[in-house]
């Protein structure tokens, strides 16, 4: 074999094998769906029970039936939908069962994050959504003042710069809205937590990481508690 075949070989192996990491490391379309119809659930478009027709999404995402046949599967993997034979498949509606799991991962994530602070960019982040929320509160627009609230606890997981973090909250923040609903049926659940998260902002913006930690940890006990309140837990 002369040098010029090994280092063509080389080459092409060299290629392949990018090639491969890019098949890997480059989101299908199923999961872009996928991730379409998580943050439709975490905005609170899409409600606990609501039919999910494969025809309608397929239509309304430029995708074929089976992307959204796959985007299902991943979802109901994550137990945020749930297919019901002869039926369809179906937003989930979480049981009592399923708060104080989501509220383990969220002080696990959520405030190991806030405790190591962030960019001044990603600490921005976090007072944007705070403004977001009273934006939303002086408008009257409880539904906007929800997703300002999700917005919050993204930004605060968003401080870590961690895309596999980010990923398990994008699943946690569709699971919060699921069982937050049934706490909204009080119009004004997410003002109660608007000087929460200014206080919590205000401490991570002067570099109090502890004390954030600290009154992020209670917040998340509290709510915790309500939450099991509403549910019956």
């Amino acid at each position: 074999m002369t040098t010029s075949d090994a280092g063509t070989r080389a080459q092409a192996a060299a290629q392949a094998a990018s090639a491969a990491r890019l098949r890997v490391t480059v989101p299908s379309v199923a999961d872009r769906v996928a991730a379409e119809l998580r943050l439709q659930l975490a905005e609170g478009v899409l409600l606990p029970g609501a039919r999910l027709t494969e025809s309608t999404i397929a239509e309304d995402l430029g995708v074929s039936r089976n992307t959204v046949r796959e985007a299902f599967a991943e979802l109901a993997a994550e137990r945020l939908v749930v297919r019901l034979p002869n039926r369809g498949v179906f937003v989930a509606s979480l049981g009592p069962g399923d708060v104080h799991d989501v509220y383990t991962v969220r002080r696990a994530v959520e405030v190991s994050a806030i405790r190591s602070g962030g960019s001044p960019e990603r600490v921005a982040a976090v007072r944007a959504a705070v403004e977001e929320g009273r934006a939303a509160a002086a408008a009257g627009d409880e539904e906007a003042l929800g997703t300002a609230n999700q917005h919050f606890h993204g930004a605060i997981v968003a401080l870590a710069e961690s895309r596999r973090l980010d990923t398990i909250m994008s699943q946690v923040l569709a699971e919060m809205r699921l069982f937050f609903h049934k706490a909204t049926l009080d119009a004004h659940f997410y003002r109660g937590y608007l000087d929460d998260n200014e206080e919590i902002c205000a401490a991570l913006e002067a570099g109090d990481l502890d004390r954030a930690g600290d009154l992020l940890l209670a917040y998340l006990d509290r709510s915790e508690a309500k939450q099991k309140a509403v549910h019956g837990d």
